[in-house]
Formats: C-alpha cells, sequence, structure tokens
C-alpha cells in the first residue's frame, strides 16, 4: 500500500514550464518493446506533427525503445502555455493509436512516465540538441547521424 501511494503521488506532481524555456523530454516504450522501422516513421511524424501547432521543435530521434524531444512550448488560442502533459498526451496518445492499428494489436506502446528537464542556458540547449542528434551514432545505429531517418535537427534559437 505505501509503494501505490507513493507512486501515485510522484505522478501527480506538477511538470513546471517556463516561459520560453526549452524543455527536454525522454518517453520509452512499455517494457522496453522495440519499435520496427515502420513504427519509427509513425512516431516520428507525430512529433513532427505537433511542430508549429504546439511545440517549436527543435529536435527530435526515434530511438527503437525510446524517443528524445527538445522543444519550447507555445501558446493556445486564450494565451497560456500548452502543457507539457498535453504535449505529450498528444504524441504519445496519436503514436500509440496508430502503432496499435498498424500492428492490428492493442495495449500499452508506452510507458505512461516521461522524463523532463527545463533547460537553462544557449549552452545547454546546444548540448542536448547535439546529444540527441548524437543518440543513434552512440547507439552503433549509424555512423553520421545525417544517416538515420529517424532523426530531425531544427535551428536553435538563442535564449
Amino acid at each position: 500500500m505505501y509503494l501505490d501511494r507513493k507512486y501515485s503521488y510522484r505522478r501527480t506532481l506538477p511538470h513546471i514550464l517556463k516561459d520560453n524555456r526549452p524543455v527536454f523530454v525522454t518517453f520509452r516504450t512499455f517494457k522496453q518493446w522495440e519499435l520496427s522501422a515502420e513504427g519509427r516513421q509513425l512516431v516520428f511524424e507525430c512529433c513532427l506533427r505537433e511542430r508549429s501547432l504546439t511545440i517549436d521543435l527543435h529536435a527530435v530521434v526515434v530511438m527503437p525503445t525510446h524517443a528524445h524531444l527538445l522543444f519550447t512550448p507555445l501558446r493556445n488560442a486564450e494565451g497560456w502555455l500548452v502543457s507539457l502533459p498535453q504535449v505529450m498526451r498528444l504524441i504519445k496518445g496519436r503514436s500509440a493509436h496508430f502503432l496499435n492499428r498498424l500492428l492490428d494489436r492493442r495495449g500499452p506502446v508506452w510507458q505512461e512516465e516521461f522524463s523532463d528537464h527545463v533547460l537553462r542556458s544557449n549552452e545547454s540547449l546546444i548540448e542536448k540538441v547535439n546529444y540527441i542528434c548524437q543518440n543513434p551514432v552512440r547507439a552503433g545505429l549509424v555512423g553520421r547521424e545525417i544517416d538515420y531517418p529517424w532523426l530531425w535537427r531544427g535551428e536553435v534559437p538563442i535564449l
């Protein structure tokens, strides 16, 4: 019982956003399920779809078992920042729907939790973009980042 309460409490903590500050997010597949090339393409497209709608996307990579995003939330029609949980629901929910339909299956695709970190400086932003873009190289999936089809690098804004 104690563990259930602790886990529940941890999951309800707010995700803090700051005006004009990029957020680094990582989300993982359920039980380290490995995405096929077609599956990675679906997830990649769902991430790119939010570009200029809910987020200013700086970089994204979809790996076989996880994805990294770096973005700055945009404002909605009422002038409020689009919340991080809302952005993640759009990306994870839409991609899970399409992946399950593609594979004619049901059930969870993503772990419920995701990790996020608000960046504090331009130097940190450049480091995170480079980290994201070098992920497939470090994993041995390609020799150069440009050869990985599920990677997108945008312009790095000055903070």
